[in-house]
């Protein structure tokens, strides 16, 4: 490689280049000037090196220095010294460049905001120049991360046998689930594709073709309300397998993510525990709970009298569960602390009656909102029951299950942050597994599906007979620290079934094959047992990297109202590309 440039990086210099003649090129992060001497910190994607000229000894190149201004590219040649004042935390803190000739590559205008770690620019203007806000060096970190975790899962699952496939981004419209973008047809007017949202169908259609390990890092898209870790384009890392079970999936993707952690983090995940989305529902109230904390829910044994309480005057063990939550020092919550818990409760979606609390001080007395209702054994009985012990706060619900559980794990994860409890360990990883297949859409009366349509059921079969909100599915989702990471499943891979599915949902026979008519009849080619699994990319490199928004570890992302404020995207076309097209824009009606 020429050496024009640069013979060595901005981050790559130690103390035993002292004394070597070296070219630097890169970015001018900082001009210091202190007395006689000038300092420069040049930055490029490797590091940072500091420059420096002395006016007593070359006041040429110390005025060039420090006629330099922030941004500026330029070019440095010069001899590595020892400095006098080191920089601990910087790997090229021992040395500096004293500068004997300087080249302006292009200067730069001043930046809207610095390009540095702790920044003062907000997020609109970073996103508006993303291309500085990407000079930033832990931006820089972030995507050397991503590029090396790319690298490592796909190594990892190339000797793993994978082949890596890629599948089209112009398919066939299913709205289920999340909205699909659509893209006009310019030579099949009136008529649309839609970008995929994942490459479901046409993985299991390489599945019935025979090639039993597919893998793809892929783009896919979702019209979907944005948050933190959501955005309209996202990368997976998206796999498929043939003749497999559950258990060889847990087996092959726990390896694959212990790697990442090990070779990336040197942090070993350690064995990675299955837990039943009933039981995760029971003790977290959530199918993605955060294993780093303790916390579990509690089910109570209603006292004898727990008719008494006015909220629970109907209270029905059969169909309710009184649950409670010791909160460890929890003793010490304010009043209107505790009342901000039990308000969560009261909110939707849990829209219950709130909550009731037992204090035990450390003097072993015990304070309650309910000791009109329950005596001192009663509440004893209660906080001996859920674990606590003098200085705990146990907070309690009842309820119909499942909701009581969702509710009360709402509340916990309110009061990990109230209670600002560390975590027991930096990174826990979980299976839940044995999903409902099926769930009931109260608003629209009819079943829906729990994960996906395709999702063979836990016996490999069922009856329309059967309790369907009883049935469990071969899926599965894979959690750490609380997000959900992957999700996946054993498909249905025999026609009859997977029509008995769609009309379970509700699809009539027209429908459904008018939607998966390529799938249905790939299944009647010999399709073999197949199940797979997709992991949000962006998300794990987020969660790897510890920074809170997926948008820190994507190039090029969205805001929260999906716009690109760099492209100003998305925008109208002109008048003649809708001609083209054969669209027509619908007026707006007029407010009111």
């Amino acid at each position: 490689m020429s050496h024009i440039y640069r013979t060595h990086t901005c981050g790559e210099l130690r103390l035993s280049d002292v004394g070597t003649t070296v070219r630097l090129s890169g970015w001018v992060q900082r001009v210091r000037r202190l007395g006689g001497m000038v300092f420069v910190t040049l930055r490029d994607r490797y590091g940072i090196t500091q420059l420096t000229a002395r006016a007593d000894r070359d006041p040429d190149m110390f005025n060039q220095l420090n006629a330099l201004k922030r941004e500026f590219v330029i070019r440095a040649e010069g001899v590595v010294i020892e400095r006098e004042s080191k920089n601990p935390e910087l790997p090229t803190g021992d040395i500096e460049v004293m500068v004997e000739r300087l080249d302006v590559l292009n200067p730069s205008k001043l930046p809207p905001f610095l390009i540095e770690d702790q920044t003062d620019g907000g997020e609109a203007q970073r996103l508006r120049y993303r291309y500085l806000d990407l000079r930033r060096p832990v931006l820089q970190r972030h995507f050397i991360f991503r590029h090396r975790a790319l690298q490592t899962a796909r190594r990892y699952l190339s000797d793993a046998g994978f082949l890596e496939i890629e599948t089209p981004f112009l398919v066939r419209s299913t709205p289920e689930g999340a909205r699909d973008f659509v893209v006009p047809s310019r030579l099949q007017k009136g008529k649309f594709y839609a970008l995929p949202q994942s490459p479901q169908l046409f993985k299991q259609l390489l599945m019935v073709a025979g090639y039993d390990k597919y893998f793809q890092i892929v783009k896919c898209f979702r019209d979907e309300d944005f948050r933190a870790d959501r955005q309209p384009e996202f990368t997976q890392i998206d796999c498929e397998l043939s003749f497999v079970t559950p258990e060889d999936i847990y087996h092959i993707f726990s390896g694959m993510v212990k790697t990442l952690f090990s070779e990336l983090l040197d942090y070993d995940l350690g064995e990675i525990p299955l837990i039943p989305y009933d039981e995760a529902i029971r003790r977290y109230g959530i199918d993605k709970p955060d294993l780093r904390f303790g916390l579990e829910l509690q089910t109570l044994p209603p006292p004898e009298n727990v008719r008494s309480f006015p909220p629970l005057s109907d209270f029905s063990p059969e169909r309710e569960a009184l649950v409670g939550i010791v909160l460890p020092d929890g003793a010490r919550l304010s009043r209107k602390q505790i009342d901000g818990l039990g308000a969560i409760v009261k909110e939707a979606p849990h829209g219950l009656w709130g909550a009731a609390w037992i204090k035990w001080e450390q003097d072993g007395t015990l304070r309650s909102s309910v000791k009109k209702f329950f005596d001192a054994s009663a509440q004893q009985a209660l906080m001996e029951a859920a674990g606590g012990k003098p200085g705990d706060l146990l907070v309690f619900s009842g309820g119909p299950t499942p909701r009581i559980y969702e509710a009360m794990g709402a509340v916990r994860l309110a009061a990990i942050s109230l209670l600002e409890l560390k975590p027991e360990k930096d990174f826990a990883a979980a299976w839940v597994v044995d999903f409902p297949l099926f769930e009931w859409d109260e608003e629209n009366e009819r079943y829906v599906y729990s994960h996906h349509p395709f999702v063979m059921p836990a016996k490999g079969d069922f009856s329309p007979d059967d309790d369907l909100l009883a049935l469990k599915g071969q899926c599965y989702d894979f959690v750490l620290n609380g997000h959900e990471l992957a999700s996946g499943s054993i498909r249905i891979h025999q026609r009859l079934l997977q029509e008995k599915v769609f009309e379970v949902l509700g699809m009539s026979r027209s429908e459904y094959e008018e939607k998966f008519r390529f799938l249905l009849e790939a299944l009647e080619y010999g399709a073999p047992p197949h199940g797979g699994i997709a992991f949000g990319f962006d998300r794990l490199v987020a969660l790897m990297v510890d920074t809170p928004s997926i948008r820190n570890v994507i190039a090029f992302p969205k805001n929260n109202a999906g716009q690109d404020l760099m492209l100003e995207a998305p925008a109208a076309i002109a008048p003649e590309q809708l001609d083209e097209l054969g669209l027509c824009l619908k007026e707006e009606e007029p407010q009111p």
